[in-house]
């Protein structure tokens, strides 16, 4: 799907407020109701809008500590990468996971209230995972930047197809 300049505007205001309702949508960007509500089935059916959330605060729930986890496995078969990626898609504490580029290194993001919950998920249920080899972790000292808004591309560079 080729977007245009009304498509992303759409996008851009969902992505700062996906509560917004459909009518109000419409007013921000300049259409009616109708025809808003089109665009935006339009993205949603083209999978370019894949979901709404509600953002909830971590600090708040009491996961005050962010951890990055480096996770080495000692193999990149096709089978212990499938397996180790389905039982990282089990862990709630864990809130982004991703394949790095190199070794069969897994770089792993999680939210844990304390020391102690981070050393329960690392041993309890990081460590048995079979073909993890080695485990290193870091922490977030502070948090400078924390956005879910993707960057648009500019309107002149796309057009609705």
């Amino acid at each position: 799907m080729k977007l245009d300049a009304i498509d992303l505007r759409i996008l851009a205001e969902l992505q700062a407020d996906g509560s917004l309702s459909n009518v109000e949508l419409a007013r921000r960007v300049h259409l009616s109701p109708s025809p808003c509500l089109a665009r935006v089935k339009a993205l949603e059916a083209a999978g370019v809008i894949s979901r709404y959330v509600a953002l909830a605060n971590a600090a708040a729930l009491g996961l005050g500590l962010n951890v990055f986890i480096s996770v080495s496995l000692k193999t990149q078969s096709k089978e212990a990468l499938a397996d180790f990626e389905r039982r990282i898609a089990e862990q709630d504490e864990v809130m982004e996971c991703y394949l790095m580029t190199g070794d069969s290194d897994y770089l792993l993001r999680v939210a844990v209230a304390d020391m102690a919950a981070l050393e329960k998920l690392i041993l309890e249920r990081l460590s048995p995972i079979p073909g993890v080899e080695k485990i290193r972790s870091s922490f977030a000292l502070k948090q400078v930047r924390y956005k879910t808004a993707l960057p648009l591309p500019q309107p002149s560079s796309v057009a609705r197809g």
